[in-house]
């Protein structure tokens, strides 16, 4: 269960936060989110490094014992993230597949990105005869299936690899832990301020820089924000907030997701596979 479907701590939004808020957006809407941030110096990070790093407790260096989101969340930003490199797509809709959750995933390029879990997750795809739809690829990189032939797509130590991609980069560290009975690798954050400014990102997104439509906002970050939701990670986005731009934010976030991925699929320059992986979460 996701932060927007089961969060309780604070009030819904009234009418006079949301007028506050507006009165602060930027009135260039039409610019993307990440237009004017490029800042040459920015570290890049994929959408799974994204996920993992705002679900890390920066000092304890590991995710919530309680999130059992955040593993099917990542191998959905596999997905996307494959997608946006131009190595999948999802399948032209026929008159029969016209659900995106109908319609196979397809390669449209095997040429490696330089990431391990991308290419190991595109050498699965390729090798898979029939194809799979993108709910299925989910679920067998996750490895929940009762198919035991189907066992070998499992991604193994997904958040280990992740973290020290993201420990080369300089942004976590290393550790060990003690947890009475157990020893535990932990990753704390080291470089704070390239957490902080993705989380500003996420925070302007639906904040200062909302656009209300999804097809104008920066497609890596309308990915993150779906991702954020479907990993159980939005509440640590927005946990700095102050109450009324808490509220603001999480009630915009709320109606970005809740939006027919259908519908917004269908949309002229729409990434289907964000919407399709929207919709497999939806459904599971």
């Amino acid at each position: 269960m996701t932060t927007l479907t089961h969060r309780a701590r604070r009030t819904e939004v009234g009418k006079n936060s949301e007028k506050k808020v507006e009165s602060e957006e930027d009135t260039n809407q039409d610019k993307s989110p990440d237009s004017d941030s490029g800042d040459s110096k920015d570290i890049r990070l994929t959408l799974m490094e994204e996920v993992l790093l705002l679900g890390l407790k920066d000092k304890e260096g590991y995710t919530s014992f309680w999130n059992d989101c955040i593993s099917s969340g990542l191998r959905g930003g596999i997905l996307i993230e494959l997608a946006m490199r131009g190595r999948i797509y999802l399948e032209p809709p026929t008159m029969r597949k016209k659900r995106l959750l109908d319609r196979k995933v397809l390669l449209k390029s095997d040429s490696p990105t330089g990431d391990v879990l991308l290419d190991e997750t595109l050498k699965h795809i390729k090798a898979t005869e029939p194809t799979e739809t993108v709910q299925t690829w989910i679920e067998l990189l996750t490895g929940e299936t009762w198919n035991p032939f189907k066992l070998q797509y499992q991604l193994r130590n997904v958040r280990e690899r992740i973290a020290k991609n993201l420990v080369e980069k300089g942004i976590l560290t290393t550790e060990k832990q003690n947890f009475l009975l157990f020893d535990m690798t932990t990753h704390p954050v080291t470089n704070t301020t390239e957490k902080q400014r993705l989380v500003k990102k996420l925070q302007d997104s639906v904040l200062e820089r909302w656009v209300n439509d999804p097809q104008r906002m920066d497609k890596r970050t309308l990915a993150l924000l779906v991702l954020a939701h479907s990993s159980d990670v939005l509440e640590n986005v927005f946990s700095s907030l102050t109450d009324d731009r808490y509220d603001v934010a999480m009630n915009r976030a709320k109606d970005l997701v809740e939006l027919d991925p259908e519908v917004e699929g269908t949309k002229h320059s729409a990434t289907e596979m964000i919407w399709a992986v929207l919709a497999a979460f939806n459904k599971s």
